[in-house]
């Protein structure tokens, strides 16, 4: 008995410990702050009425979906109406490629400058709090927000697709929907580590943010351009193509492609959420004929996917370490 109170003072006394750690403190204090701004609250609305209607497009159009599927045991209907279109409006992950972005620099390019523009990160730092808690609050509590809108937007989908086609949801179906809503927050927090990088380079917020939403432009609209142009000039003068230099050149121009985030996050989700995808490159016609025309486990989808999402949070954490650094030597009391 006496060991059941002593554990649970324990734990009481880690509670209190965590609840007046400055960091947690910080944390709430920037959730906070992001709940009561008007540009969250628009974002938010925008993100919440595409899934809307990318989700009641798909419900009406579930019936003829479902009637072309020949196996029922490779339906997996939630994923179904996360991925199908009647061409009116595209999917929403498709729309989380555009908005997700716009997301991430919303919530990062003011983070540190207009701290120090407003005069609260000299005070700040007056008090009992370690400078790089004060970063890593800001990254984190906008990751949380991120994650619990994306969770609580498929938990909402699910429950409202269990209410409309009283169809139970399968393990598989759950565990990618999961590993895709941690990946639209990975993504995400990629822009949102480089807004915030962007926040302690430039003094100025409106800087930043175009300066953030100029690279984004750039990966999203002219890049593949640019990929397209520079291949057409290589390509010009050297005649007629060869199977497997048509196939070598086309590798070369995804691995291009997928430096930009848009790529990766594009090709992951994909993956995820179409079990039929087996690839994510050329595939010969040798390859094509030995294949089982079968949906790919959740593992083996993971396997392809791996690069990928590895990608983004190696580039994520890039630009969260480049801006660690800048802040640590930075003078913040001029």
């Amino acid at each position: 008995m006496k060991g059941i109170i002593n554990a649970l003072d324990k734990n009481a006394s880690m509670r209190d410990e965590n609840r007046r750690n400055p960091f947690w403190i910080l944390v709430r204090k920037e959730v906070a702050g992001h709940i009561r701004s008007w540009r969250f609250i628009i974002l938010l609305v925008l993100i919440v009425l595409t899934f809307w209607g990318a989700t009641a497009v798909a419900m009406n159009n579930i019936k003829d979906t479902v009637a072309k599927v020949k196996d029922m045991e490779s339906l997996f209907l939630y994923l179904k109406i996360l991925t199908t279109t009647e061409g009116t409006l595209p999917p929403f992950h498709v729309f989380l490629n555009f908005l997700g972005p716009l997301l991430g620099i919303s919530l990062g390019f003011d983070a540190i400058n207009s701290e120090q523009q407003n005069g609260t990160l000299t005070r700040i730092m007056a008090q009992p709090v370690y400078r790089d808690n004060l970063l890593l609050s800001k990254f984190v509590s906008s990751l949380l927000l991120v994650g619990t809108l994306l969770l609580s937007l498929s938990l909402l989908m699910i429950g409202g697709g269990m209410l409309i086609t009283g169809v139970m949801i399968e393990v598989e179906e759950l565990v990618r929907i999961l590993c895709f809503m941690l990946l639209c927050t990975v993504y995400v927090g990629f822009w949102l580590g480089l807004s915030i990088l962007l926040s302690i380079v430039f003094k100025q917020a409106s800087t930043s943010a175009l300066t953030a939403i100029g690279i984004w432009l750039f990966f999203t609209v002219f890049y593949q351009i640019v990929i397209n142009m520079v291949v057409t000039m290589l390509t010009s003068g050297s005649g007629e193509l060869s199977q497997m230099q048509v196939m070598h050149l086309n590798e070369m121009i995804l691995n291009f492609l997928r430096l930009a985030p848009s790529q990766l996050y594009a090709d992951a989700t994909t993956t995820l959420l179409m079990p039929s995808v087996r690839s994510l490159g050329p595939v010969t016609m040798e390859q094509m004929a030995g294949a089982i025309p079968s949906p790919l486990s959740i593992r083996d989808s993971l396997l392809i996917v791996w690069p990928q999402l590895t990608g983004l949070i190696a580039a994520t954490l890039l630009c969260f370490a480049f801006s660690y650094y800048l802040f640590m030597r930075r003078e913040i009391r001029t």
